[in-house]
């Protein structure tokens, strides 16, 4: 990941705890996310994997496209070299929040690129209860494992499951899976 990003992450995550009036500890135990590794991630010491960056969010009430938003006037409008683009420095994986920041709408739209053999667990979370999300695949195959149940995804299928339960990601074939996720955040 680029020091630039490490360091808008880590002092966005900063922001948004004060914000919250959360000291380290309580997001700590909000996120399940040590609070050395919190540190760590403010300061740019330590790139989160997408894993732990969507628990922080999620103990923070954000999505991770709401995380990586832009702050600033609200377009209805954002074209496609305006949108947030971040790399998962452990899967590799590239996330583009394709939604609009700014706007009212509790619905994120997500696309992204899974390369082949990638594996990412979003382990369950309560901060995240009363999420659901769309997976829709457009590329590719994909294995999505949500609580004990194991869905083969290939191009074309849609898959729809609450985000707090916790899932698997895998990529078991030998190309990258393309994706759109659609998040919604619901009555948070």
């Amino acid at each position: 990941m680029e020091p630039e990003l490490e360091q808008a992450i880590g002092i966005r995550i900063r922001t948004l705890r004060q914000g919250k009036a959360l000291t380290l500890d309580d997001l700590a135990a909000a996120s399940g996310v040590s609070r050395a590794m919190i540190s760590r991630i403010e300061r740019a010491e330590a790139s989160p994997t997408a894993s732990l960056l969507a628990r922080i969010c999620a103990a923070l009430g954000l999505s991770l496209s709401a995380f990586f938003a832009e702050e600033g006037q609200a377009s209805p409008l954002v074209r496609r070299q305006e949108q947030q683009v971040w790399r998962d420095p452990e899967t590799r994986y590239i996330r583009r929040s394709v939604s609009p920041p700014g706007t009212a709408s509790d619905v994120d739209i997500v696309e992204v690129e899974f390369p082949a053999g990638a594996r990412v667990s979003f382990p369950p979370h309560a901060s995240a209860h009363g999420m659901t999300q769309h997976i829709w695949l457009f590329d590719g195959e994909l294995e999505m494992t949500a609580a004990e149940t194991v869905y083969r995804l290939r191009p074309g299928d849609c898959l729809f499951m609450p985000v707090g339960e916790g899932h698997v990601f895998y990529n078991p074939g030998n190309a990258p899976a393309r994706y759109c996720v659609v998040l919604d955040r619901g009555s948070r």
